[in-house]
């Protein structure tokens, strides 16, 4: 077959926009689970590999409300698991707040009870205030990435403790669970120390499917080596076209190929039947913004405290934080390419809080989907939709049937399980 998209759907049930909430008719809640569950049968309707739900583990009135009043990820997929049978469910768990014993477990739980379509997004955790929560100091960047390396061994290990035909449930013989089929793991490292194995058995996918974000060099280099789904981060096509070539690059060095990874731009539409209605739409959200909400976020994205800055002068020259490292290289860079203003940089963080915007009409945003697609910058993209319901439902059912005509994105689902969606197969156990 041709090689087609794939589509993630990022949700925050009051938009990635930081004020969609306040758009006619939007969705003003992430812990009305009616709409969430509209959302989810929407995406799969649509057709999307999967829906990514984002974490915070702490909360700041000031940030985007989404961020700040939330259901618990994992939680929540698993009540969507069961008003939904096909699109994959992920959801970030940090490397850094966890231990690798409950993640495997709750990833294992999920993939059972959705028949095949988790999927977690291991994260390393970037806001130092979450700390606070669980008594202790926030690891510095390159130490946080030192753990999530043996936090992610340690996790996959204990998904393949158990054998496939491990559970025999032999009534005739009283045997239910082969011994010889069900193995320790006996890791201790640097960081953790996990004897195994853990107390569910095999996964349906063998392993559940891992995302990653991180756009540091760390960040790249742990994604090469574990991770089967990449988000990033990027504002043109140029700079996606590097970062895309780079990830891909390194693959080889860890026995991979090219195909085994899915790299997914985040991009926030912004769809109109008009390119006109859709920058109209534009402005009535960007109209909404205030100085606290497009402050706050700013300030977050770059580590730093701006409010003292004057929002009409120029960026200052401020270093790249140990926290939000590939949001704040690609907004500076781009800030300073195109001789923005501070209030340039402020209007595009609480737009879309880093992430490109692309507004337009249907065939606006499908050719350029397109040109991102066909020349090396995307295998697809995570879809970060500035408020539901309309504008999500827009997406699916103007976008997506005109990248369908195009012979870009599929017209159903031909597996069930998220790797099936993804093109990967599924993993043997690894000794």
């Amino acid at each position: 077959m041709p090689r087609q998209m794939h589509l993630g759907l990022f949700i925050l049930g009051t938009g990635s926009h930081v004020a969609g909430w306040r758009y006619p008719g939007a969705v003003t809640s992430f812990q009305d689970f009616s709409a969430i569950a509209e959302i989810a049968r929407t995406a799969e309707r649509g057709l999307f590999d999967l829906i990514f739900m984002g974490d915070n583990l702490n909360a700041d009135p000031a940030a985007h409300p989404s961020y700040t009043l939330r259901l618990e990820p994992l939680t929540m997929l698993a009540a969507l698991a069961t008003v939904t049978s096909r699109i994959g469910l992920g959801a970030t768990v940090s490397t850094t707040y966890a231990d690798p014993f409950s993640v495997a477990r709750v990833f294992a739980s999920l993939d059972h009870i959705s028949a095949g379509r988790a999927a977690w997004n291991a994260v390393t955790t970037a806001n130092p205030a979450a700390a606070a929560n669980f008594g202790t100091v926030h690891p510095d960047h390159a130490r946080r990435y030192e753990m999530a390396g043996e936090f992610l061994d340690v996790v996959g290990g204990l998904w393949d403790c158990w054998d496939d035909d491990a559970v025999v449930a032999d009534a005739a013989s009283g045997l239910y669970i082969d011994p010889a089929r069900v193995h320790a793991l006996d890791h201790a490292g640097a960081f953790f120390k996990v004897k195994g194995p853990v107390n569910i058995g095999r996964a349906p996918q063998g392993r559940p499917v891992v995302l990653q974000a991180g756009g540091s060099e760390p960040g790249q280099i742990l994604a090469a080596r574990t991770a089967d789904v990449v988000f990033s981060v990027v504002q043109e096509i140029g700079e996606a076209r590097a970062q895309y070539a780079a990830l891909k690059a390194r693959l080889a060095a860890f026995g991979r190929t090219e195909a085994e990874v899915t790299v997914l731009p985040g991009v926030m539409p912004v769809v109109g039947r008009t390119d006109e209605e859709a920058f109209a739409r534009l402005a009535v959200l960007q109209g909404f913004i205030d100085s606290s909400n497009g402050l706050a976020l700013l300030s977050d994205r770059l580590g730093i405290d701006m409010s003292g800055y004057d929002l009409d002068g120029p960026i200052p020259d401020i270093p790249l934080p140990d926290t939000y490292h590939s949001f704040a290289r690609v907004m500076l860079s781009k800030a300073r390419r195109e001789n923005m203003k501070l209030r340039d940089l402020y209007n595009l963080t609480a737009a879309a809080r880093g992430h490109w915007v692309l507004c337009g009409s249907p065939t606006t945003i499908a050719d350029t989907l397109e040109e991102w697609f066909t020349t090396g910058a995307a295998d697809g993209f995570n879809v970060m939709p500035p408020w539901f319901h309309e504008g999500f439902t827009d997406f699916v059912d103007l976008v997506v049937p005109e990248l369908q005509r195009r012979g870009l994105f599929r017209t159903q689902y031909e597996g069930t399980t998220l790797r099936d969606h993804l093109g990967l197969s599924r993993p043997a156990p690894k000794r």
